[in-house]
Order: C-alpha cells, then structure tokens, then sequence
C-alpha cells in the first residue's frame, strides 16, 4: 500500500524532530570548548587593562594620611610580604604604631629602620618624636638634628620638631638652675658640704 504525500510529509517531520532533539541531548552532555582560533583572544582596543595590583606601602601612607591608623598597618603587613621588611616598611609599621599610641613598639621599628638605612631623614625625625614622648630630650635633639641635616633643612616639621625640643631643654635647665638657687651649701666642720632648702626650711643648723 502506498503512502500518501501528506503521510510522508509527517513522517519526514518527525524524524527532523527527532534528530534536532538529539542534537540538543549531545550538546548538553558535551563540554563547550572554545576553537583553537579562539583561545586566548585580545582585548577590544580601548579596554582598560590593569598592569599591577596598587603597592601595599602606597595603600598604607594614603590611609595613614586619611587617618586610619589599623588599617594602614594591616596594608603595610601585606607590603612585608610583597617586598620583606626593608627600611621603609620598618619606618611606616613604626609610624602607624606610633599613631596608635603603641610608643614602644614604634620605637623598635624605627630604630631598626635607620639601622638598616642611616641616611633615611623621615625614620631618624619619627624616631625623635618617640623619644621627646618619652621624654628623651637629649637623645631626641641629637635625633632631629641629625634628620635635619640629613634632609639639608627643607622640611618644614623636622625644622619644627627640632625647634620644639630645644625649647624643651632651655625649658629644662631653667628649672633645673631655679631648683639650685633655691639650696644653699653650708659648710660644715670636717670639711663637708650638705645641701639645705632655704625657702620655708625648720631645720636648725
């Protein structure tokens, strides 16, 4: 018996449909793979293309200028690990720490800093902030005149800083030289002297 064209037509679409289906199966199940004529294509001209991630010490000196001390030295812990603990990571761990008021730490930081670099201004000034908290004027005027000469006088803070602790120190011995006007020596028989406060004294001699 012969089929009709319109049975043929039918069967002829069913069997399209069927392998269409197929088709779809065997991509699902198949890994997409770029040809090789694909395989590492450039960019469209005009694309931003980032050469380097932003340096950790960079990071770490803009935080610091907006004032966030915790974040910066987390920054400049990432920065040790990219370029180890040279002078200037040294000086800016001791820097941050100094902002966060962890006045010891600091101090040991920056004097590894300019142990390892003896020429680095910014390191020796820091370190004569330390050392004027701690009330280390002496040191901390040898300090800063070091920085100070080191930088040939063009920053304007180490000028400051160092103008700051003479002060400091005038200050110091003012006191001091009042404090001794205020005894008087007193000799005594076997050829000793004492000291004795004058003002408001009840002892007897």
């Amino acid at each position: 018996m012969n089929s009709s064209p319109h049975n043929n037509s039918r069967r002829l679409r069913g069997v399209g449909l069927g392998l269409l289906c197929l088709a779809l199966v065997a991509c699902e199940a198949t890994p997409t793979r770029l040809s090789p004529t694909r395989e590492g294509i450039k960019a469209p001209a005009g694309t931003i293309k980032v050469k380097e991630a932003v340096d950790g010490l960079v990071v770490g000196h803009r935080l610091m200028a907006a004032g966030e001390y915790e974040l910066a030295l987390k920054a400049y812990g990432r920065a040790s690990a990219e370029h180890g603990f040279n002078a200037d990571i040294l000086s800016a761990i001791g820097s941050a720490n100094l902002k966060l008021g962890r006045i010891g730490q600091a101090e040991t930081f920056l004097r590894n800093a300019v142990k390892l670099d003896d020429q680095f201004a910014a390191a020796w000034n820091n370190l004569g902030v330390i050392l004027s908290i701690q009330g280390k004027l002496r040191e901390a005027e040898r300090t800063f005149s070091l920085a100070f000469a080191l930088d040939q006088g063009r920053s304007e803070e180490i000028r400051t800083n160092l103008t700051k602790v003479l002060a400091k120190i005038e200050d110091e011995e003012y006191i001091q030289a009042q404090e001794q006007q205020e005894y008087e020596l007193v000799r005594r028989g076997n050829g000793r002297f004492l000291l004795l406060q004058t003002p408001n004294s009840d002892t007897e001699q």
